[in-house]
Order: structure tokens, then C-alpha cells, then sequence
């Protein structure tokens, strides 16, 4: 295969825009991996940077209208990050447009290398990435684009174009993979997995054969190969989108009682299952045992939740002539996570079955297989075939289902690309969406309270299951006069907790959920490094000798870091890292809470009546705590985030309705 590998724009001026998404370290990172495995695989670079002149201004015109000057020729904003640097060489091709095959440069460029794949990479997406990925295919070129390596300022525009182009045959790759197709090793292709080794391989869910599959290793041991998932297409979608559409009027027949006593006995099948359970979840996502005990008793909890409204009064008079009912939405697409891959599904499966819609299930990968041993469960207690059905696969798979016509409304819980590819699918659709998209949540520890309490409950709400809950403490906002105390507690609190294998009973922190989560964990602290403390405090080990190094371990990591705008501070890790700032006083601690765009969940550790009054009163989350953990929640309260954490109503309780049914006023 002759390729060509294109850098686009990744110059400081676009870098440095405050609404980049995902954040520029991380773009940096990985664009500086992909041209590092270029250059190892001896793949030509070209770079491609926008320049502009004072002296000769082509500007595009809706820059000069807005008086833009940016990435002007000699200045450190028209530069590139030092780890993108062209080599001795290296091309670099200017431009002052959209496109870099505006000149003709380009084109003679690619054409003298022989090339036939353009691998793409850079900044905007949604502009400069897009009219290079769109005008190489026009000229005979096969782009595809590295999916971690390109950001955009403007992020819904940019899940737009990536289900543009992706429509027109333009493939969207990891870097990781980009590399291994580039060193003649596709990842997607079935051939990967007939090659791996017999034990353990056994794909989980029987589809069609010549479907790509994906295999999940087991977080705690690399080496360890559990199954492979298949891949839905387009074709195995709408078979289970129709399934649903046919089951869904006589589900909805069968009345709220028939439906609530299925859930109930959904409820005492899972029960007994609790210990298995918990190991299925310590072995498929690392979680560690006390941790899935919680979780599985906690779907069957949040199933016993929802059939209590069974009751609940679907129909009432408003006026003298006129009423209001609530019907079923119809059919539901669920798209679900792999950190809770029981409990997340559960608290949206009940609901939308109790109130009489059919269910589309797009879980993820790593937890395809408590799906569908969730489903073989609910069967048994006796809901319908079709009712709910359950395909397995990765992003496309996700976007088949939520783009299906026969699918009313989305239920999501993701991260914020997810949350925008969801965005734009159910607003081209006009169906309804429910989406949870994550939380940076903030802990204020002040000196009136008790921080030992403080500590323990910060540690392990940070540390708890490597930190992989939307609901972890993420910051740690510290008044500056009980600073080093109560480092000196969190430090002691963090120790007491046990990192390692989590089959052992006593573990608290186990794995991340790949090696790449690792990696990329490891890399955001690397680079937090470079602006604040990092601070690895001592814990106990289970498992022996050497069991961080056979799974995708990250050590607890304290980062102390002041500067509000740094990506440590603004970006949700999802990893055990805890950042600790400091705040002089209570209105600084306010802003500090408030100053992401996330807005899940926010603690405060206070003895203070009126700074706690203040801090219900001005803090902008979905789900406020005092003197609690930000982890963990009531299954009848509801939980949903403000902010860029939540699209759509908060789930569970009496906000199950509120989004799983849609209201008719009849008038007689």
C-alpha cells in the first residue's frame, strides 16, 4: 500500500482556540504518534499549514470581514508544536483556504510519491480536514482520517462531517490502527480473529460470518483473550430495529402490571446471580468484586424501583372538556456503556419497558456479554421475543441503531463525542434524546470541616474502581489554610486503600479497562507533570508480584495543579488521578467548581450551615452533596447532569416518565 500522511493546521493560532474539542494536548499527542509511526514505517509526511501575510493579504474573506489575523508568516501562533516539526525533507505546503490542493502543490506532491491512501490528521475537522479528505477523494485519492488525531472548535459540526464523510467511504481510524494498516495489518478485518489462539476466542454472540469482529481481552491480563463480538452492519440493525417495531404493539397491550411483574421477576433472577455476577464484571471490565457486588445489586434494586411505578397515573382531566394522557415513545434505541455495563443498562431498560416500549441495545464492546446474559434473564421472565434485542458492535454499529427508522427516541450514556454524534442524528430525526455524557466532578474541602471524613470520602470516590464512574471525584478545590493537612489525610486514606487484581475481595483499585485507556491516562499525567506536582502515593498491593505489569494498571496519581485552564483541570480523565487545587478563598472555590464545561456531580465538605446554603444555591450540577462522596446514587433520585454532562431529562424515579413516554391532550 502507498500512502501518504497529511498533517493539517496543527499549528498554535487553531490549537489555542478555548472551545477545541477534544482538548490540544491530547491532539498533540497523538498527531505526534502518528507522524512518530510514519516516520518508523517510512511513510512520506506532508505538512500543511494555513499562512497569511500582512505584506500580501490573501486572507479568506469571511476573516477579513471579521478582522482575523491569525497564523500570520513569523509569528509563534503561525508555528507548530515542537513534536510536529517537518524533518529535513519533510514538505510543507501553504495555504491561505480551506483546501490544500487549492494550488495544484499538493496534488504533484502526492502523485511524484506514488501515493494511493492519504491518511489525514489535524485541525478543524468540520473545515480544513474536511475539504482535504473531500478534495483528495475527488482526485482518485483513499483517505482516511485518523479519528484521535483530528479536533474541531466547533464539535457538533464536527460529528456531522464524520457521519458525512463516513457515509462516502471515507474510514475513520484510531492511530493505533491507522498504523497497523499502514504495517499491513488491518485490525477490522474478520481474518484477525480466526487467527488468535482457540481458548478463549469463542465469539459471544452469533451473527453472519463474514461480519468484522472485535476481541476483548481481559483488562487485569493483557495476554488473556476472553471473545470476540461481532460487528452489526446496517443489514443485522435493521433486522433487530424491525423485530422491536413488530413486538412493540402487543408489549404495549400487555399493561403496566404484566409488564412491572416481569421486572420483578427479572429481579429475583438476578438476585442469586449476584456473586457470579460480580466475577463476570471483575474478569469482562476489571472491576474489582465488592465494587460489581454493588452494582449488581444495585440493577436489581433500580429494577424493584421502577415496577413500584406501575401505578403511576397515566391519564387525568385538565380542564372541563380536556385531558392529558402518557403513551409509549414506540421503539428505543439504548446505548450503553462498558463501566456499569449491568446497572446503566438496567436503569434505562426498566423504565422504557414499563412503560410499554420495545428496546434496540447497542451495548459496548467489553460489555456485550452481560448484555446478553441480561436479556437470556429477562426472557426467562418472560418477556416477549423481540421485545428487546440486542445487537453488539463499535461506534457505527451505535450509529446505525440511533439513525434507524423504525427507533422513536435515544437513551445514551457516553462521553462527549458520543454525546454530540447522538446530537446530530436525533436532531436530523427529531426524536427524542436522553443522553449522560460524564463528569469532571469537584470536591470543596474547607477548614471548618472534618478532613479526615473529607479524605477518606475524596480517596475513594477519586481511587474507587481505578476512578472509571461518571460520578468519581475528579478535582479536589482545598482551602488554602487546610492545604497541607489535608494532603497529609488524603495521602494516609489513599494508602489504605488495596490496588490490584479485582477477583481479590480486598481490592479497591484495579485496572483500566485496555491498555490504551492506560496509555492514555499515563500520558495526560506525563503532561500534567510539566505544569504542577504529581504525587504517586504508597499502596497495598494484591495479586503478587508483578500483577500491575500484566493488565492495564495505572498507580493512584495525585496531580496539584493551580492553572484553571490546563487540561487536567478541564478534562475528564477516567482514570485513578485526582487533581488537587487550592483555593484562597470561598468565592475562588466557587468559580474553580464551576469553571468546566462538565456539570455532573459536586461535593462540599463543610460544617459552614451558610456555605452550604451558598454552595446549593450557586454551584451548576445536576446532583449536589454534602459531606458525601461525589460517587454513587439513589435509584429513585434523579440522576442527570447540567452543562455539557447531560442532554434531556435525568434518568430514574419519576423522571423515567418524563422521557420514556410523550404526552396527548384529547379534548370531548
Amino acid at each position: 500500500m502507498n500512502a501518504a500522511l497529511l498533517l493539517v493546521d496543527l499549528q498554535h493560532d487553531f490549537l489555542g482556540a478555548p472551545s477545541l474539542e477534544p482538548a490540544a494536548d491530547a491532539v498533540i499527542a497523538q498527531a505526534a504518534s502518528l507522524l512518530a509511526g510514519c516516520r518508523a514505517l517510512a511513510v512520506p509526511i506532508v505538512h500543511v499549514w494555513t499562512t497569511v501575510s500582512r505584506t500580501d493579504d490573501r486572507r479568506m474573506a469571511h476573516w477579513r470581514r471579521s478582522g482575523k489575523w491569525i497564523c500570520v508568516d513569523g509569528t509563534a501562533g503561525h508555528a507548530v508544536p515542537e513534536a510536529l516539526r517537518p524533518l529535513d525533507g519533510e514538505p510543507v505546503v501553504h495555504k491561505a483556504v480551506f483546501s490544500p490542493f487549492c494550488d495544484g502543490e499538493l496534488e504533484r506532491i502526492l502523485r511524484s510519491l506514488g501515493a494511493e491512501v492519504v491518511v489525514v490528521a489535524g485541525v478543524h475537522l468540520h473545515a480544513c480536514v474536511r475539504a482535504a479528505v473531500l478534495d483528495a477523494y475527488q482526485r482518485g485519492f483513499e483517505p482516511v482520517v485518523a479519528e484521535d488525531a483530528v479536533a474541531s472548535d466547533d464539535p457538533l459540526h464536527a460529528a456531522v462531517t464524520l457521519a458525512y464523510l463516513e457515509q462516502r467511504a471515507v474510514r475513520f481510524l484510531l492511530v493505533r490502527d491507522v498504523l497497523s494498516l499502514l504495517a499491513g495489518h488491518d485490525r477490522k478485518r474478520p481474518a484477525e480473529v480466526s487467527s488468535l489462539p482457540a481458548l478463549g476466542t469463542e465469539p459471544i454472540a452469533r451473527c453472519a460470518d463474514d461480519l468484522p469482529h472485535l476481541r476483548h481481552v481481559a483488562p487485569a491480563d493483557s495476554a488473556r483473550v476472553l471473545w470476540s463480538v461481532p460487528v452489526c452492519g446496517a443489514k443485522e440493525v435493521a433486522q433487530a430495529a424491525e423485530a422491536a417495531h413488530r413486538a412493540s404493539a402487543g408489549w404495549r397491550a400487555a399493561g403496566a402490571s404484566s409488564r412491572a411483574a416481569i421486572l420483578e421477576r427479572l429481579a429475583e433472577l438476578l438476585e442469586p446471580e449476584t456473586e457470579a455476577l460480580a466475577r463476570q464484571l471483575a474478569s469482562d471490565v476489571g472491576k474489582p468484586l465488592a465494587y460489581g457486588r454493588e452494582e449488581a445489586a444495585r440493577s436489581v434494586a433500580l429494577l424493584r424501583a421502577v415496577a413500584r411505578h406501575a401505578d403511576d397515573q397515566l391519564e387525568g382531566r385538565c380542564g372541563p372538556t380536556s385531558a392529558r394522557r402518557q403513551q409509549p415513545l414506540g421503539v428505543v434505541a439504548l446505548i450503553t456503556p462498558w463501566n456499569n455495563p449491568l446497572a446503566i443498562p438496567v436503569g434505562k431498560l426498566a423504565p422504557a419497558l414499563l412503560y410499554g416500549n420495545a428496546v434496540v441495545w447497542k451495548p459496548s464492546p467489553p460489555g456485550s456479554a452481560l448484555a446478553l446474559r441480561l436479556v437470556e434473564l429477562l426472557e426467562q421472565a418472560g418477556c416477549p421475543p423481540g421485545v428487546v434485542s440486542v445487537v453488539c458492535g463499535d461506534r457505527s454499529t451505535g450509529a446505525l441503531v440511533m439513525a434507524n427508522e423504525s427507533v422513536d427516541a435515544v437513551a445514551l450514556t457516553g462521553n462527549s463525542a458520543a454525546g454530540y454524534a447522538a446530537q446530530q442524528i436525533c436532531a436530523r430525526r427529531r426524536v427524542p434524546l436522553q443522553a449522560e455524557l460524564g463528569g469532571n466532578n469537584a470536591a470543596i474541602v474547607w477548614s471548618d470541616g472534618d478532613l479526615a471524613a473529607a479524605a477518606s470520602s475524596v480517596a475513594e470516590g477519586a481511587f474507587g474502581f481505578a476512578g472509571q464512574r461518571c460520578t468519581a471525584n475528579r478535582r479536589a478545590i482545598v482551602d488554602a489554610r487546610c492545604y497541607p493537612s489535608f494532603l497529609a489525610h488524603l495521602e494516609a486514606a489513599i494508602g489504605r486503600l488495596v490496588w490490584g487484581d479485582p477477583e481479590d475481595d480486598a481490592t479497591a483499585i484495579g485496572p483500566l479497562i485496555c491498555i490504551g485507556a492506560r496509555d492514555r491516562v499515563a500520558a495526560t499525567v506525563a503532561r500534567a507533570s510539566r505544569a504542577g506536582r504529581v504525587l504517586t502515593p504508597r499502596v497495598t498491593v494484591s495479586g503478587g508480584d508483578g500483577v500491575a505489569d500484566r493488565g492495564a494498571y495505572h498507580p493512584p496519581a495525585i496531580v496539584c495543579c493551580d492553572d484553571p485552564r490546563h487540561e487536567i483541570v478541564q478534562e475528564e480523565t477516567f482514570g485513578p488521578v485526582l487533581v488537587l487545587q487550592s483555593a484562597s478563598d470561598w468565592d475562588q472555590a466557587l468559580r474553580l467548581c464551576n469553571d468546566v464545561k462538565h456539570g455532573l456531580v459536586a461535593a462540599l465538605f463543610s460544617a459552614s450551615e451558610t456555605r452550604q446554603h451558598q454552595f446549593m444555591t450557586q454551584v451548576r450540577a445536576g446532583i449536589l452533596k454534602i459531606n458525601r462522596s461525589t460517587a454513587g446514587a439513589d435509584v429513585e433520585a434523579p440522576f442527570g447532569g447540567w452543562k455539557a454532562s447531560g442532554v434531556g431529562p435525568p434518568e430514574h424515579g419519576a423522571s423515567n416518565r418524563e422521557f420514556y413516554t410523550r404526552t396527548q391532550a384529547v379534548y370531548r
